[in-house]
């Protein structure tokens, strides 16, 4: 059996209960067991949806739905209090919101390792690169179209039997021609390299900037030309280069302000 100790909190209106219960599956075949496991929703959500959490043994932690981001700070507060008391050795969230971004280091700070599943379509670049582990799911992809019976074959037509003629003579064979020369095989050309995915190589670029400046990982603001200093002296950013050219490159990770003259940067949205 598996020694690690596995969390699985869900932002129930974020993602389908297909992609739930694909997740879910998922973490049971890497991890074996998954022993805390949460579904953050409103109270309707909880009545119609009860079957489903009882069948996967989801324990809905009902939020009275008082602001927009209610059930997320709800979820986020839950894992914080997770991190600590329960101290899992993975902590995985099933969302594609990407507000989640400063929790997750959080979190990740503590020691847990973060996995993440989300709807693909609806999970956007930012969210993709915050987590050690990511997997975008697709809505309903269990389901598939029933084919469609083949339809029997028709029965061949009889043919009447030719009336028997004369046999005329055969011609005389004409001579056959030499066959043509198999022409060479062209040589086949190189194969093209596979390019580098763009998703690891910005993840990898953001991560570097955020353990550089450690004041954008908690979601602070920072000074940019302290920030760009920073950066150029450890080679990320060149040094005849802007202080905004490396952040707006990210603009799902980092946040500019003000926006035409920009004066401070900071790891995520508002």
């Amino acid at each position: 059996m598996t020694t690690k100790k596995v969390a699985f909190l869900v932002d129930f209106d974020n993602v389908a209960t297909d992609v739930i219960e694909q997740a879910l599956q998922m973490c049971f075949k890497d991890y074996e067991a998954v022993h805390i496991r949460r579904a953050y929703c409103n109270a309707e959500q909880a009545h119609h949806q009860q079957a489903f959490m009882k069948r996967l043994g989801l324990r809905a932690i009902v939020n009275l739905a008082i602001g927009k981001n209610s059930t997320d700070i709800a979820l986020a507060v839950d894992a914080m209090d997770i991190a600590i008391t329960e101290q899992p050795d993975v902590i995985v969230l099933v969302s594609s919101d990407s507000d989640f971004a400063p929790l997750v280091l959080r979190l990740r700070e503590k020691g847990a390792w973060l996995r993440g599943f989300g709807q693909y379509g609806k999970t956007g670049d930012g969210v993709i690169q915050i987590y050690d582990q990511f997997n975008e799911l697709a809505h309903d992809s269990g389901r598939s179209a029933p084919k469609p019976a083949a339809k029997p074959a028709r029965p061949a037509k009889k043919v009447a039997a030719a009336k028997p003629t004369a046999k005329k003579a055969a011609p005389a064979k004409a001579a056959e021609p030499a066959p043509k020369p198999t022409p060479a095989p062209a040589p086949k050309a190189a194969p093209v390299p596979a390019p580098v995915d763009a998703h690891v190589a910005a993840a990898k670029e953001i991560n570097a900037v955020l353990a550089l400046l450690p004041k954008l990982a908690d979601g602070q603001w920072h000074d940019l030309g302290t920030a760009a200093k920073a950066l150029k002296d450890a080679g990320l950013l060149p040094k005849s280069a802007p202080a905004t050219k490396l952040f707006r490159k990210h603009p799902q990770a980092f946040q500019l302000q003000p926006e035409k003259t920009p004066n401070q940067v900071r790891f995520g949205h508002g």
